[in-house]
């Protein structure tokens, strides 16, 4: 069996579902009761946030299946295990920000707190629609010299990131805007980070958010990607 297809009969098999089923559900916006295997028990801190479009949004860039199995199952999962792992460690009354800004941060916090966080915002910015303003174009100008030196340096960001990991697009503490790229469930908000910053766009290159569609072409799901980023959202998380 070679690896596309292991992979798609592993996910369809954790997920516990089937293609048709799955398409089914993508014509019809997301909804949080048809996800399961919940894996925590108690108030929770963090809630799930509920996807500002159906999976079968972007066809040409994420298959349905994939949005649908990266929400339901890992996002999901990152939500539950955060929660339980907040308890456990009597952690509470804080943003998720404030959180991965925290000192030491425990395994669990640092990988299911980074996988919480860097979904949000990944889901967030693929919203339809915002075209880049004046104002950003300009400010992407002057800091990375064109719209285009921008687009290349993250999709290499993504492209190099040996593994798994998140390319990014941040704000440094002087306001300027800087590409990088993190492993795992890192990011730029956490003290393990080789460079601190504010992110406003962040690109998950973990092969579950591409692999069934694109296989091991990485370089043309970033490609596909960086076509569908709201930039007026991007451009808003700025500080």
């Amino acid at each position: 069996m070679n690896k596309r297809a292991f992979l798609k009969k592993s996910l369809l098999v954790s997920a516990g579902i089937t293609l048709a089923p799955s398409m089914a559900m993508a014509e019809s916006m997301p909804d949080k009761s048809k996800s399961s295997g919940s894996i925590f028990f108690g108030d929770p801190i963090f809630e799930l946030p509920k996807l500002p479009y159906g999976y079968n949004a972007f066809p040409e860039t994420i298959d349905p299946l994939t949005m649908e199995i990266h929400y339901t199952k890992h996002h999901k999962a990152y939500t539950d295990n955060l929660n339980k792992a907040l308890q456990e460690g009597n952690i509470k009354g804080k943003s998720i920000e404030d959180i991965m800004r925290m000192d030491n941060l425990s395994p669990a916090i640092r990988n299911n707190g980074g996988g919480y966080y860097n979904h949000n915002l990944y889901w967030d910015i693929l919203t339809p629609g915002g075209t880049m303003s004046d104002h950003f174009k300009n400010k992407i100008t002057a800091d990375f010299g064109s719209t285009e030196a921008l687009m290349k340096e993250l999709s290499d960001a993504g492209a190099k990131r040996f593994g798994s990991g998140w390319a990014w697009l941040c704000q440094d503490k002087d306001g300027k805007l800087f590409v990088s790229s993190t492993p795992n469930q890192d990011n730029p908000l956490m003290k393990v980070a080789e460079r601190a910053g504010n992110p406003i766009l962040g690109i998950d290159v973990w092969e579950h958010a591409y692999y069934l569609k694109y296989q091991n072409r990485r370089a043309d799901y970033l490609q596909n990607i960086l076509k569908i980023i709201n930039w007026e959202k991007v451009a808003a998380k700025m500080v």
